[in-house]
Order: C-alpha cells, then structure tokens, then sequence
C-alpha cells in the first residue's frame, strides 16, 4: 500500500472527531461514515484563489490535511463575463453532515440529492444508508459521469442521473428525504409531489445572491411548511440548461443623492437576515459587490446593482452612500435593517416558509398565522 493509501484514513479520522467535538457531528453513523469515505478520491483535484483573484489547481492527494478539514473545495470553473468563476464544489464536510443529521435521514430512509457534485455526499449517504436507497442528480453530464466514476472506485454505487434537479427524479419516487446542495429562488413543488408521507426537505432558499438560509419544510396537503435553521449557510444556484441573465456592474460613483447610513454596509455577510427582509421591497436580481482597491485588493467600497441600471455604492470608510437610477437600492436595507431591530433582530428560526401547491411562497415570522407574513415574488 502507498503512503497515501494508509494516512487518508487518519486524517479523516482525526476530521470526523474534531466535528464530534465541536458538536457537527452527534450521530455515530454519521461520525463512521466521515471517517470512512475518501474524500481525495472523489476530488483528486481541486482550486485554491489568491489575493489577485486567480484560480490555481492542486492535487487533492498532496494536501490531505486541507481536504479532510471543514472547508469548501472548488471542483470545476466556468468563464463568466471575462473571470473565471466557481460552479461546483465540495460542500463543507461539518456543514454537509449537520444537513444530514437536521433531516433525520435514518437507515431505510430513500434519499433524493439535487447536485450531485463531486458525489462526496452521495458518498456519505451510501455509506449509511446502502446504494439502492441513494438517488442524485445533476444538470452537468460530464460531471455526474465523473461522479458516477469516482464513486465506483470508493465503493459506491448509488443511482446517478444528469438532468435539471427541478424536476427531481420521478421514477424512483417516493422519497423519504429531499436534500439539495443548490440554491433556489422558488422550492419547486415537483419536489413536493415526490415525497412519501411524512418527508421532508431541506433547502438553500435564496431570493437573490446570498439573501437567504436553508429551510427544513414537511409535506401537509397542499402545501409545504417550515422553519429556517439556525445556522446560516449558502449554496451556489441550482443551474438549468438556459444560459443565465448578465449581470450589470456597479458604476464608479458619479450619482448625485449621497448621505451617510448606519446600516451594516455589507448586510450579505454582517446581518444575512436583513439582507432577506430588504428583498421584500427590493428590484428583482439586484446584485451585491466589493469595490477593491487597485493596487491592495483591499475592498473599499460594497456596491449594489440593477437590471435597470441603478447602482448605489456604500464606502466602507465613512459609511456614504452615492446612488444613481431610477430605483434606490440602499432605501430598501435600511428600511429592512430598522424593522429588524424594532423587531428584537429575530434569529433565523424564528423565521419561516410556507410553499402551496399554486406556486405561491409565505415568508412569516414565529408561525404561518402570524400577522407578519409576507407574500413573496419568486423567479419561477
């Protein structure tokens, strides 16, 4: 045996404790299948971005300690308006099983995965669950055949198929459990249609770039219902065969409504709930950014953009805001940002989904028949 065929097996090892410790992990099977499914092999390659935004490949077998830690590994790039951009990857393993374990899967249970990925997760769930009660599917042929490859030499054998993850995979419904390791701005209810009694799904729900969390929902009649989870986490968009809107980028500050704002200037990362909330009033497919310094790579500003052309830009120094366009983007945030605080700054799960089987989405607070509950326009 290799060197590297005989200490994978203590680094994943060592990754499954330290996600026992830490509380990732509870479960015993769970913490088992950690410590035995090779990650390397299903991601023998990887990339890793420097300071100027480049991405370089590694080989995953000489950086097995960065492999078997709780980190995103970048799978595959595409070129996307000039840069090169991730879209796929290999989710977080803590993040990866603390998914597994709030759904409850539990042996005997049939799996759906919408993004198969590298197939890591597949992995995980064969492992625990068998290959015949493991089913994920991907848009990407040649990924799902990679996957599906790569599986086979780990062990596993669970049903693979490329298609839009959209429609599920009817043939082999019903399912006990839905996972997708994409995010959606609508939860489709062919998902819904697939469950067994009593299932669930689990989803990255995002009303635009980054301004959402996963949601547990559970089928009841004509509809699907349930909390967001504690813990914030996203997920790259699911991907259909249609080639994506382009998006604008924020102009360099020219506009003539400038005043300053107390309010977090990038809410995408320092408050993700009001970032969701300021949707609610916000242009569909508004797009947040970083503003960088031409020589440091440091970021001076966060920018906000429109399909319509307005723009606005919050210095990161002195908390101005510049807009310019017909719509004001940053209005939106703060009007977010003081219901959220008025409100108590309510956690994520106080937070819930309700989906009906006519397409429409309720976002509500506390519970479904709460006066604060809002209707959502969902890209469908």
């Amino acid at each position: 045996m290799t060197t590297l065929e005989t200490e994978w097996a203590d680094y994943a090892r060592r990754l499954a404790d330290n996600l026992l410790s830490t509380g990732d992990v509870c479960s015993a099977a769970w913490h088992e299948a950690l410590a035995e499914v090779p990650r390397h092999v299903l991601v023998p390659r990887a990339y890793r971005q420097d300071s100027t935004g480049k991405w370089t490949p590694f080989d995953t077998g000489q950086e097995l300690e960065r492999v078997y830690s709780p980190e995103t590994l970048i799978t595959s790039l595409a070129h996307v308006e000039g840069h090169e951009s991730p879209i796929s990857s290999s989710t977080k393993p803590d993040l990866m099983v603390r998914m597994l374990e709030t759904l409850d899967i539990r042996y005997g249970h049939r799996v759906l995965e919408i993004g198969t990925g590298s197939g890591y997760n597949a992995a995980l769930l064969a492992h625990r669950l068998g290959d015949d009660c493991v089913f994920s599917v991907d848009i990407d042929t040649e990924l799902v055949d990679r996957a599906r490859e790569r599986l086979a030499t780990a062990g596993y054998r669970p049903t693979l198929r490329a298609v839009d993850g959209e429609t599920g995979l009817v043939e082999h419904a019903p399912y006990d459990r839905i996972l997708a390791t994409c995010s959606v701005s609508a939860v489709p209810w062919a998902w819904a249609e697939q469950l067994a009694p009593e299932g669930a799904i689990l989803v990255d729900f995002k009303l635009a770039v980054s301004a959402g969390n996963l949601v547990h929902l559970r089928r009841a009649d004509d509809r699907l219902e349930g909390r967001f989870t504690h813990r914030w986490a996203a997920f790259m968009a699911m991907r259909h065969d249609e080639e994506p809107e382009a998006r604008r980028s924020a102009s360099r500050p020219t506009g003539d409504r400038s005043r300053s704002t107390s309010t977090p200037a990038q809410p995408w990362n320092e408050t993700p709930i009001v970032w969701f909330l300021a949707q609610l009033r916000l242009p569909r497919g508004v797009v947040p950014g970083l503003q960088l310094h031409p020589k440091t790579y440091q970021p001076t500003a966060a920018t906000l953009s429109a399909a319509d052309g307005s723009w606005a830009h919050v210095s990161l120094t002195d908390q101005i805001v510049t807009e310019a366009g017909p719509s004001s983007l940053w209005s939106p945030v703060e009007q977010a940002y003081g219901w959220w605080t008025a409100t108590g700054r309510p956690s994520w799960e106080r937070f819930g989904l309700t989906v009906r089987s006519d397409g429409q989405h309720w976002l509500w607070l506390d519970g479904p028949d709460s006066p604060q509950c809002w209707q959502l326009g969902v890209d469908r």
